[in-house]
């Protein structure tokens, strides 16, 4: 019983932190949509977010903050990153990757 009672709790935690990562990349685009699209489909150098796997976005992102990632137009992203966190960074990906 003991057993049961601890990989309940374990699942009930992990699809808490699952919904809450959710909500906080949901909550982080918020502030990307005005150049990205409500959706990510806005191109704004070369291509969308949409359809990009989270990984992609994670890599973007650590890419940008440390500096050495983007296009002639990178100091807004490197500013935003500077900022953020791995786990944002995560957050982020996961939620822009089922847009």
């Amino acid at each position: 019983m003991k057993k049961l009672a601890l990989t309940f709790c374990l699942m009930l935690a992990f699809a808490v932190s699952t919904a809450l990562a959710a909500e906080d990349g949901k909550a982080l685009y918020a502030k990307c949509s005005s150049c990205h699209g409500a959706d990510g489909s806005k191109a704004v150098m070369s291509k969308a977010l949409k359809g990009q796997s989270a990984e992609a976005i994670v890599k973007a992102m650590q890419g940008y903050k440390a500096k050495t990632y983007g296009g002639s137009k990178k100091a807004g992203m490197e500013n935003i990153a500077s900022r953020m966190t791995d786990e944002q960074f995560k957050a982020l990906g996961g939620y822009i990757s089922k847009l």
